[in-house]
């Protein structure tokens, strides 16, 4: 195999560690960079494996809690609450990604306008949000009403959307529905396990058939790199955020997607 091969799955594996919880998108950033970089990745193959080691890496840091939670279902009304919030949260998604997910792949995926002015609006609506977000009642994730935990899971509906992202989309609904900003982080989290876990298998269940060993190398590369990028990002998301808020972000989003429509105006990016 090429050794470039595996240099690009390691720098695709570390962008979409990088960019799975941060509300900028890592599907569009996937996307748009296997297309500058030349990787070809029939039927979306690597870029599903490795998103299970972004989900493995929060899996981990939050081992605590997801133990905690699982032995108390039986006996603990706070742990049931849990479940029943995070239940609450990830069901409005899961129609619209099972019967929209051939539209998703093969349209929205193939449309880099699609993905910058989603970058753009996106950006936009996050200055506003900050700006005018209603004062912060939840300042704990896990605390979250369920009434709340569902307008968040309605939010996430728009992260089908390749360029919305649904750390992003998630965080809009948190801040909206009164969370705090370490709260609607920590929140978007909680709600990427089942989230994106549910994602790899039904993905998963498409390409089986097509993952051969010559892929495999850079598979396990992307997966390795994926994990350990999101690993150290987590945390440190989360101090920044509650220290200086999410308008940093907004403005990537929104210089990113200026970038993206410009490289295609000037053919860079077709």
């Amino acid at each position: 195999m090429d050794i470039m091969h595996l240099v690009y799955a390691a720098i695709l594996g570390v962008i979409q560690g990088l960019t799975e919880f941060l509300p900028i998108s890592s599907t569009a950033h996937l996307l748009i960079t296997e297309r500058l970089i030349g990787f070809s990745d029939p039927e979306s193959v690597f870029t599903v494996m490795i998103q299970l080691g972004s989900i493995l890496a929060v899996m981990w840091l939050y081992r605590r809690k997801i133990i905690e939670v699982i032995t108390g279902l039986p006996t603990k009304p706070e742990a049931r609450r849990f479940a029943l919030m995070l239940l609450v949260a990830f069901l409005p998604a899961v129609p619209l990604g099972y019967f929209g997910k051939h539209f998703i792949t093969t349209v929205l995926h193939e449309s880099f306008e699609v993905m910058a002015w989603a970058f753009v609006i996106g950006g936009i609506l996050m200055l506003l949000i900050e700006r005018f977000r209603p004062t912060p009642r939840v300042e704990d994730a896990s605390q979250t009403p369920v009434w709340r935990a569902f307008v968040v899971g309605i939010f996430q509906c728009f992260a089908l959307i390749p360029g919305v992202s649904r750390s992003g989309a998630t965080i809009y609904g948190g801040l909206l529905t009164g969370l705090d900003r370490r709260a609607a982080a920590e929140f978007s989290f909680f709600l990427a396990m089942p989230t994106m876990f549910a994602a790899f298998v039904l993905d998963f269940i498409d390409i089986k058939d097509s993952i051969t060993t010559d892929r495999a190398a850079e598979i396990a590369v992307g997966f390795i790199f994926a994990f350990l990028s999101s690993l150290l990002v987590v945390k440190p998301f989360l101090a920044f955020v509650t220290r200086a808020g999410f308008m940093p972000f907004a403005g990537y989003r929104i210089v990113a997607g200026a970038a993206v429509l410009a490289a295609m105006a000037t053919g860079y990016l077709q």
